[in-house]
């Protein structure tokens, strides 16, 4: 099982370093990224991850198929609830820079799998716009809103060696024990 380094680790509080180009189509990025998918499986609430995360300060983040199924399951019933028979692919970004952020914010909440169980809520822009490269190294750009804004707010805060609990307001400790009885 990977570990998920924890908030106090100073991996989390450094700038990760960009991948370059000869690192594309190699073994160690090829298990980095599939470490990165691992954590993200082993965690029932996980919905994306930064390689800092895994202990890997390196310029990537996953987002989790399991949003893009909920994503379409929302478009289609309007409801949150991803029932879809085919699993979408998880996502990975590689350098990502956001170009875009609209200035219609809102007020999210958000947890993070290295600030284990706290909860609280941090001003987000509601859509962003992401340059990336996939695996192979070819550049890609995605527009996001809602939570899927949000998570690459979040992840690419992760980059830049910020984590949600420094602007997040009204925290509170909700371990799985304390969620179940709500």
């Amino acid at each position: 099982m990977i570990t998920i380094v924890q908030k106090e680790d100073p991996i989390l509080r450094k700038t990760a370093r960009a991948v370059p180009k000869a690192m594309f189509g190699t073994p160690e990025l090829k298990k980095i990224i599939a470490d990165m998918k691992a954590a993200i499986e082993s965690q029932d609430d996980a919905v994306a991850i930064a390689a800092p995360q895994i202990g890997a300060s390196l310029r990537i983040f996953v987002v989790s198929g399991r949003i893009f199924d909920m994503l379409r399951e929302e478009a289609v019933t309007g409801e949150g609830t991803a029932q879809a028979t085919k699993k979408a692919d998880d996502m990975i970004f590689i350098n990502p820079k956001v170009l875009k952020l609209s200035k219609d914010r809102k007020e999210m909440e958000e947890g993070c799998l290295s600030v284990r169980y706290l909860y609280g809520k941090v001003s987000r822009a509601r859509k962003a716009t992401v340059r990336a490269m996939n695996e192979s190294g070819k550049a890609f750009e995605i527009d996001g809103t809602g939570l899927l804004a949000q998570i690459f707010q979040h992840e690419n805060d992760h980059l830049d060696g910020v984590l949600f609990i420094d602007s997040a307001t009204d925290l509170e400790d909700l371990p799985p024990d304390e969620i179940e009885r709500k």
